[in-house]
């Protein structure tokens, strides 16, 4: 059956680089339109990262737990699916002000604000997810299934973008989790997918976050 434990390592990348944005934000001079396209480039990318993240459960992981999940699922997958559509909506805002600030850098606090709600929100998402759902999911979806709702983002992405996603993702996570994940990938991958996509998200966060080495996520 499914190995949930790459959704807790998901989960975590998405509580640490949404939790840092609102000070990003809110640190960037007004005006100073060179560090606003920094910022805002890395938030256009975790907005997107937590869009295909939802869109796969959306297509994949809620229909299987209706299916098989009785009462089980019955009492919670339609709040999740609730849940998913005020992130969204909260996400879609945020992505309506970014354009405006990353070329002007101006009116950040209302910008830092709309991160603020969206990570409100997206904090208990996923906390309700992994106290309900992660266990169903472990009972009623298979480990290919599972796959398939990886793979989703997979298909979504560029070369480039899914090695900076994986090191976002490698940056706090199991190192047995991050094995598990590459088990099936060919020998080569395996081999340089964890030195690539750390070097590239160290590179990636020096140049958001001044250091390679950001805050941590709190949980």
């Amino acid at each position: 059956m499914a190995d949930v434990r790459d959704m807790y390592m998901v989960h975590t990348m998405l509580r640490r680089e949404l939790g840092l944005l609102p000070q990003l934000v809110r640190d960037v001079a007004p005006e100073d339109t060179r560090r606003s396209e920094v910022v805002g480039a890395h938030a256009s990318f975790v907005c997107d990262l937590l869009h295909l993240h939802h869109e796969g459960e959306d297509v994949f992981l809620w229909p299987l737990l209706h299916q098989r999940g009785g009462k089980e699922a019955q009492d919670i997958v339609p709040v999740m699916e609730q849940q998913h559509q005020g992130i969204e909506s909260a996400n879609a805002k945020v992505l309506r002000l970014l354009p405006r600030w990353r070329s002007t850098a101006r009116r950040g606090d209302e910008l830092a604000e709309a991160f603020v709600r969206l990570e409100t929100a997206v904090l208990e998402h996923m906390a309700m997810e992994e106290e309900r759902i992660l266990p169903l999911a472990e009972k009623y979806v298979t480990a290919a299934e599972w796959r398939r709702l990886g793979e989703h983002s997979l298909e979504k992405s560029s070369k480039k973008t899914l090695t900076l996603a994986f090191g976002m993702a490698m940056y706090e996570g199991d190192p047995e989790v991050v094995r598990a994940l590459l088990a099936e990938a060919p020998p080569v991958a395996r081999l340089l997918m964890p030195v690539i996509a750390r070097r590239r998200f160290a590179r990636h966060a020096k140049r958001v976050h001044g250091t390679p080495t950001p805050p941590r996520a709190t949980r």
